[in-house]
């Protein structure tokens, strides 16, 4: 018996029609993956939440938490990350001096991999994960806010921001920026571009920095949490 050629039978495949039964199986092989990948890490806890302030979790680029470092290093004060996901920009924050640093992530099973990830590099009992609602957590003792949510929740953000940060405490927002706050500072481009805003006396102050990548990053608040 003659062996099939491995290229041929690439190309018949790659020409062969699929069939209506065959197609109906790809459709529902496809349709039960991406329903098995949101009831497993997007789902859970997402009932408690009103469908207007459910945010879908996309992870921070390696660019993207470098930038938000780079606006937060050097500053005292509680780090927070709200919405945190798997933890990469609260680890690399308390590596990099931000102390303490706490991420509120209401999917369990983010918050697990946090945590995993956390131990793997032997932070897990320096760091926090809390699986908490965003919205219900008290922003009073934050002066280091990120976050990196979608636009259509950050008008409801900045009304909790403004109502309870205390002054000097910063925000920087990763991919999109705070609709009506203005900026003391952004860096990067696209969707690696993060934007940072002071809270001042009387609610957020600052003024844009020109320029599609330049940076500037006032001296950090002397306030300092107990």
């Amino acid at each position: 018996m003659e062996q099939d050629d491995p290229a041929e039978a690439l190309t018949e495949l790659r020409e062969r029609r699929l069939g209506a039964l065959e197609l109906l199986q790809v459709a529902a092989g496809s349709g039960l993956l991406a329903y098995a990948v949101w009831a497993l890490l997007l789902q859970p806890g997402f009932r408690r939440v009103p469908l207007r302030l459910q945010v879908p979790y996309v992870g921070a680029s390696a660019r993207q938490v470098e930038h938000v470092l780079s606006l937060l290093r050097g500053r005292p004060g509680k780090m927070v990350d709200l919405g945190s996901g798997d933890g990469r920009i609260v680890l690399a924050a308390h590596k990099c001096g931000l102390r303490p640093a706490v991420g509120y992530e209401l999917n369990p099973w983010l918050v697990g991999l946090a945590w995993l990830h956390a131990w793997r590099a032997g932070c897990a009992g320096n760091v926090s994960y809390r699986r908490e609602n965003l919205w219900k957590v008290s922003l009073r003792d934050c002066y280091n806010v990120s976050v990196f949510l979608a636009p259509s929740v950050l008008p409801l953000l900045e009304d909790k921001l403004q109502a309870e940060l205390p002054e000097g405490a910063r925000v920087v927002s990763g991919r999109f920026p705070l609709p009506t706050w203005q900026p003391v500072a952004l860096l990067g481009e696209g969707l690696d571009r993060v934007w940072a805003y002071d809270v001042r006396s009387g609610g957020p102050a600052g003024q844009a920095v020109p320029g599609p990548s330049s940076a500037s990053v006032p001296a950090a608040p002397n306030s300092q949490v107990g």
